[in-house]
């Protein structure tokens, strides 16, 4: 019952925040903090109802001053909300070109200056990174990118895609991995708190002055340190419950 209440609150809260966020965007169109005002509309109430609890360490992220590649794990559509939440500020995404189609978020995506790709089209990606390492430069903006292509419920990370590390290199900004714990397996939307998620920030990895041939090593560094990072984050809560009953112990 609790499950389907809140999952009824979710699409109630979608479609009256994704009309809000319509508004908000048609008065200033394209504007690179759109993207990250709109996640906190969608975000914040959604955690709320969802029972989702947000354990974040992101330091090294919002206390970065200047333009970078946000690289993070995609598990759920819940990511929408539990990153949504964090994002620093003047921040877009970018995201396949067909989700400008679907009824009123598509249109919000488009409008708050998020870079839509098609990825069955090489000389249009080509273009998209052209424009978002142009941006990255001019706008004084963060680009958020799921290097995955897509969902992952499963433990582990699918291969990365390169485009977001290629356009990293040729705007000379750093990458910034955000690692966000292995939470769909523990959701349970019939309890009082749902799940709890725990989201960390690595320290950022300069591209300035790197070429292709060191391309392939940036992207597997980035990969192997997000895995360990995020094993770290799914062995806290055993980690807690052992020190816990440690201390009833003594």
């Amino acid at each position: 019952m609790l499950a389907f209440l809140r999952l009824s609150l979710l699409g109630l809260h979608c479609a009256i925040a994704s009309a809000l966020g319509l508004l908000f965007t048609l008065c200033r169109p394209f504007h690179p903090d759109n993207s990250r005002l709109c996640a906190r509309l969608f975000g914040l109430p959604a955690l709320r109802i969802l029972g989702l609890r947000v354990e974040a360490d992101v330091d090294s992220l919002v206390s970065l001053d200047r333009p970078c590649v946000i690289v993070a794990n995609h598990q759920s559509n819940h990511d929408l909300f539990v990153i949504g939440s964090l994002v620093p500020p003047r921040t877009v995404s970018m995201g396949k070109k067909s989700l400008k189609w679907i009824p009123l978020f598509g249109q919000l995506y488009w409008l708050a200056g998020n870079l839509l790709v098609d990825r069955e089209n090489a000389r249009n990606a080509v273009r998209a990174l052209h424009n978002g390492a142009a941006m990255l430069k001019s706008r004084n903006a963060n680009l958020f990118v799921f290097p995955e292509g897509t969902r992952n419920p499963q433990p582990g990370l699918l291969p990365f895609k390169k485009g977001a590390f290629q356009l990293a290199m040729a705007a000379g900004v750093p990458v910034v991995p955000l690692c966000v714990s292995s939470y769909p397996a523990q959701l349970d939307l019939s309890r009082r708190t749902a799940a709890v998620v725990r989201v960390r920030s690595l320290p950022p990895i300069e591209t300035q002055g790197l070429g292709q041939a060191e391309l392939a090593q940036l992207v597997r560094k980035v990969r192997e340190d997000m895995l360990a990072c995020i094993a770290e984050l799914d062995a806290e809560p055993a980690n807690e419950a052992e020190a816990v009953a440690e201390s009833y112990g003594k």
